[in-house]
């Protein structure tokens, strides 16, 4: 089944378009005129993201690498490292003392250098999530397989985030504002 938006709402968005186009917006991760990628995906692509330990780390270090394509055999002209951490706390306390509910707060802080050998601090962000999971009684094994859900969740979302403040970065030092 296909749908389409009424030819009013492909009016405004249109409209909104041009709108936008007028004060200098631009896709985070335009292509250039010819098609090929833009400035964001060619800087993105030469970022080795360094290694982050404990398991938690691995889902984000794949994340970010997944995310920037540093796997497209171009060389690397920046290194990204990255602190991160989940904390976890227990919310939606029973009578007993017992958790019905954890919570876990995942956050990044990250620094991207380049490979030069001063290795210059270019920029540097951080990052921020929460996500949880039930805990049932009785159900130890689903709550540790659910947790393996949520951690990787975490390092989805928060590798979202470095990619898009990366990219964004990246936009401002190629195209910096008229002013």
């Amino acid at each position: 089944m296909t749908h389409s938006l009424p030819r009013r709402n492909v009016l405004t968005l249109g409209l909104m378009g041009a709108a936008l186009a007028g004060c200098g917006f631009r896709p985070v991760y335009m292509p250039t005129a010819s098609g090929k990628p833009g400035v964001a995906e060619r800087e993105l692509a030469a970022v080795e993201v360094g290694i982050i330990p404990e398991r938690p780390g691995q889902l984000l270090r794949q994340a970010l690498q997944e995310r920037f394509a540093s796997d497209a055999g171009l060389p690397h002209r920046y290194t990204l490292a990255a602190d991160f951490r989940i904390a976890g706390e227990a919310v939606g306390i029973q009578v007993d003392n017992s958790a019905t509910r954890i919570r876990l707060t995942g956050s990044v802080n990250w620094v991207l250098r380049s490979r030069d050998s001063a290795r210059v601090q270019l920029t540097s962000g951080s990052a921020r999530t929460l996500d949880g999971f039930n805990l049932f009684a009785d159900q130890y094994f689903g709550a540790t397989l659910e947790n393996d859900v949520v951690q990787k969740r975490i390092a989805e979302n928060l590798a979202d985030q470095v990619a898009l403040q990366l990219a964004t970065w990246f936009n401002h030092r190629a195209n910096p504002p008229a002013g």
